[in-house]
């Protein structure tokens, strides 16, 4: 930037510059004065290619008054005036007037940055001589933000898809290594896959952010009745409180696999069982920990299985591991209970 003295005189060249500049180009300048487009002009003579004219979109783009731009040399914007390649980008505009423009990082008045495509025209005199330049700029700042956006889009897209992914591989894995037969494991599959289908869409609803466990819940119980005929037999108590899309996602896929084994084998399998969801969260040694439990009554009696099957192993195993702690299924008589134990999350702001 010139100093005050300097610019006294620079100033003086400048305005003489612009006079004889509207002069030569009346028609020209004044169509620049009026376009939206971030506009200048500048001295071919000088290798610094001074600003000689600058109209109001470009002021507006910049911060600055008319007075401070004229004389100035066209790099003084520069966010960062020693970058080599950017330096080398504009030289190589104004020397070779490419139809290709330039993304140059710009920085106002205020000290706030913006990034613009350059594009330099040759003005020429009778004798075909450059004596000026016309640059205009694009504010391409929405532009970039898009872009960073989208990019994070994909970025989180791909993240969701490796996470589905594993998800389905573990459904599979889990469902050849326990069964044999062909129409059995397809079973398996299917009913598992469609209760990862509804725990995405519950969470497209929400646009991906977190969830409520209610929601979670009423979700992964709707096909088994939880807005039906089964809906006085299930007791939901406790705050409500926001599961990432994660730990939504295997919490839908664990409350289904109990539901199905409910229907199978428990509370869900007669007309007089009922099933009561609740959970609080304690203070412990290893911090806030929320304790969830789902126990059956009224049901079957329950007999210890023998082995675990496709749906334990998803609760216990699979889980565990998403949520951070620990699962465990117990079978009383009166019926099955399971009880989740796991770091706290927050507390929905309507819980």
């Amino acid at each position: 930037m010139p100093t005050i003295a300097d610019k006294s005189d620079e100033q003086k060249d400048a305005e003489a510059a612009v006079k004889g500049f509207s002069e030569n180009l009346g028609p020209f300048v004044v169509a620049a004065e009026t376009t939206r487009m971030a506009m200048v002009f500048t001295d071919a003579k000088d290798p610094d290619h001074p600003i000689i004219f600058a109209n109001d979109s470009f002021l507006d783009l910049t911060g600055y008054d008319r007075d401070e731009v004229l004389g100035q040399h066209f790099n003084f914007l520069l966010a960062h005036v020693t970058d080599a390649a950017v330096l080398a980008a504009i030289k190589s505009e104004f020397a070779s007037h490419s139809d290709h423009s330039s993304e140059v990082l710009y920085r106002r008045k205020d000290g706030s940055e913006f990034w613009a495509a350059m594009f330099v025209s040759p003005v020429k005199d009778e004798a075909g001589k450059t004596v000026q330049h016309f640059a205009s700029l694009v504010d391409l700042t929405k532009h970039k933000e898009e872009q960073a956006h989208s990019k994070m889009l994909i970025e989180e897209l791909n993240h969701r898809v490796k996470n589905t992914l594993a998800t389905v591989q573990s459904i599979v894995w889990q469902a050849l290594r326990m069964d044999s037969d062909a129409k059995t494991i397809q079973q398996a599959i299917e009913s598992r896959l469609q209760a990862l289908s509804r725990s995405h869409d519950l969470l497209t609803r929400q646009n991906w952010k977190d969830t409520g466990l209610i929601e979670v819940i009423t979700d992964a119980l709707e096909p088994f009745g939880m807005t039906g005929s089964r809906a006085e037999h299930i007791s939901i108590r406790g705050a409500n409180v926001l599961f990432s899309p994660k730990i939504a996602l295997a919490l839908g896929i664990a409350f289904h696999e109990l539901a199905t084994n409910a229907v199978k084998y428990g509370a869900f399998s007669n007309e007089t069982g009922s099933v009561s969801i609740d959970w609080e969260t304690r203070e412990t040694t290893e911090g806030r920990r929320l304790v969830l439990g789902w126990h059956e009554k009224n049901g079957p009696l329950v007999v210890q299985p023998l082995r675990r099957g496709f749906g334990s192993r998803m609760i216990e195993t699979g889980l565990s591991q998403a949520v951070g702690g620990t699962v465990h299924l117990e079978y009383p008589a009166e019926g099955l209970l399971c009880v989740m134990n796991f770091p706290a999350p927050s507390v929905a702001p309507n819980g």
